[in-house]
């Protein structure tokens, strides 16, 4: 099988002070889109020349930054500053789909209430807490991708934006390669530090961490201290 390369790309995790606590920003990609068409997500996209003149070609990282900030403007109309943005994790679509990306995932304090999407790649907006985003997912209601949905369970339900990031900055940033496998009823993602992590065996005795993706329901399971 020819591995398709994985094209660099940013997403940032918008978030504000809600009267429930903090809330994010979640966009919903127009359902004529060939990827994740209809998904809910947080706002983001490729890595460009533009972002890449701006830095270099030897900072992956700062061009990501600049792309967050990019994107964060061109589909939800709202400004994120450079210096805000605390990196959070890193995502590697499998190897075995045909369309891959590497991506930054980044946190950052919104500049204001308002969002203005371009109705074109971004149909919609929804500003939820994380773990009301997870539960209109459960009933069906918004449909997430894997990493929006990990993310989303690891934000939890954090009390202010000040809380979120300063968690974010202490934290170490981890890089998910996922695996992925299709068992009865679905599918499964395996990240590192599973048991079943470069062997495929879903069911070697071990520390567990995994999404399983069913028609019956998601669930993010991860053994405690699993890196």
């Amino acid at each position: 099988m020819e591995i398709v390369p994985a094209r660099p790309a940013a997403t940032v995790v918008i978030v504000r002070d809600g009267q429930q606590g903090c809330e994010v920003l979640l966009v919903r990609r127009s359902a004529r889109l060939d990827f994740h068409g209809g998904a809910w997500v947080f706002p983001g996209g490729r890595v460009d020349p533009r972002d890449r003149a701006k830095v270099g070609d030897n900072d992956p990282i700062a061009a990501a930054r600049q792309a967050a900030v990019r994107e964060a403007w061109e589909e939800a109309g709202v400004r994120v500053q450079l210096q805000d943005l605390v990196l959070f994790s890193r995502w590697v679509t499998p190897v075995n789909v045909p369309k891959r990306f590497d991506t930054w995932f980044f946190l950052a304090p919104a500049s204001s209430a308002e969002v203005r999407t371009d109705g074109a790649e971004i149909s919609d907006h929804r500003w939820l807490a994380p773990l009301a985003a997870l539960a209109a997912h459960h009933r069906g209601e918004i449909e997430l991708p894997a990493p929006t949905f990990v993310t989303l369970t690891q934000l939890g339900s954090p009390g202010s934006v000040d809380e979120l990031l300063t968690a974010a900055r202490a934290r170490v940033v981890e890089c998910f390669e996922p695996e992925l496998y299709f068992v009865e009823g679905g599918a499964c993602t395996v990240y590192h530090g599973d048991a079943a992590y470069g062997n495929g065996d879903l069911y070697r005795p071990g520390p567990r961490h995994r999404l399983w993706m069913k028609t019956s329901g998601w669930r993010y399971e991860r053994s405690e201290g699993c890196t």
